[in-house]
């Protein structure tokens, strides 16, 4: 085989292991399309979701219904205001041997894990929240004074509902950016709400089988991070995340009143990387400009954050986002001119 048809199988072996998947999960969660095809693509991409949404909107069962499908390990945290660190990354026990000896040993907490389901994440203290920092960069956490390496794949996928603010804690900034997207799931329309109707009301639902294991979800990974990106594409991310920069000279001139500060670099690589990730769904090795603006709102909603002006003014950071959709060149200079120039 040569290398472009060992990469076209490979393609193809990938959008049929994504078909099946996504498949499985629609025998359970019905309707809710982009949101699933969100929550896939930053499976494959190898990065952390947080889905936000009224409660009753299928949130928790999407995660489940995944690990099912994935084979996963699964651990779930309820988190409430009352939860400690040491209640996600687990604390020292003391033993006492047969002999009366007491030692220490270690006692993991569920974050170990494949797939972690945060639960309502803003009901716990910041502390807490902040427990799930180092896990969530590193894939490690420290525990009994040594640092321990957690399981690959290792993915939180945390839920919280924005419409109850009392008892809750907003995350902060370091943990939001930790993010890879944080997918908004909405109400269902008419059609969607009436199946959904029929598919709750009756005999109880069975979780899908699994049709993909950890070994797949790895390799479905290593090629997610292979898939191609020219240097155009890559320049017009970055300008998307310098134009939300108030700070800087690159900032459009519409916003720099209704932005206390933008995206950053973690920003900038999440574009990349989403990107990347629709492009393998889509059966391309190759991230063309429309999944850049695709992954926009997904990517840097919840980094972006508006000053006073602009929450007083109703504006949200998903119309900054469009904002700078519509104002950020997909081409620089030098390639519009290379482009406007005949054909020799």
């Amino acid at each position: 085989m040569t290398d472009d048809a060992t990469l076209q199988a490979e393609l193809e072996h990938a959008r049929a292991s994504l078909t099946r998947l996504r498949e499985a999960v629609g025998q359970v969660i019905v309707g809710q399309r982009d949101t699933v095809d969100a929550v896939l693509a930053a499976l494959i991409a190898d990065g952390h979701v947080l889905l936000e949404g009224a409660p009753g909107l299928g949130k928790t069962l999407l995660v489940r219904t995944l690990a099912a499908a994935l084979a996963l390990q699964f651990g779930r945290v309820q988190f409430t205001p009352d939860l400690l660190p040491s209640d996600i990354v687990g604390t020292q026990v003391m033993h006492t041997g047969p002999e009366g000896a007491r030692t220490f040993g270690v006692h993991e907490g569920p974050i170990f894990c494949n797939l972690l389901l945060a639960d309502e994440i803003n009901r716990a203290s910041p502390r807490t929240q902040s427990a799930l920092l180092e896990a969530m960069q590193e894939r490690a956490v420290t525990l009994g004074g040594r640092q321990r390496a957690l399981g690959r794949p290792f993915l939180v996928l945390a839920t919280e509902n924005p419409i109850e603010m009392e008892g809750t804690y907003p995350l902060p900034e370091a943990q939001l950016d930790r993010f890879l997207f944080k997918i908004t799931v909405n109400e269902p329309d008419e059609d969607e709400l009436v199946a959904v109707l029929r598919a709750t009301t009756g005999a109880a639902t069975t979780p899908p089988a699994p049709v993909l294991d950890a070994e797949g979800l790895l390799a479905l990974q290593r090629l997610c991070r292979g898939v191609e990106v020219i240097e155009p594409v890559a320049r017009y991310a970055a300008r998307l995340v310098r134009a939300s920069n108030p700070a800087g000279a690159d900032c459009l001139a519409s916003l720099r009143g209704a932005l206390r500060f933008g995206a950053g670099v973690r920003g900038a690589q999440s574009l990349i990387v989403g990107a990347k990730a629709f492009a393998l769904i889509d059966g391309r090795y190759h991230v063309a400009y429309d999944d850049i603006a695709r992954v926009a709102k997904l990517c840097l909603a919840h980094r972006i954050h508006r000053s006073f002006e602009a929450e007083r003014e109703g504006m949200r950071p998903e119309h900054i986002v469009d904002t700078l959709l519509r104002g950020v060149a997909r081409h620089d200079a030098a390639v519009d001119a290379a482009l406007r120039e005949p054909r020799r």
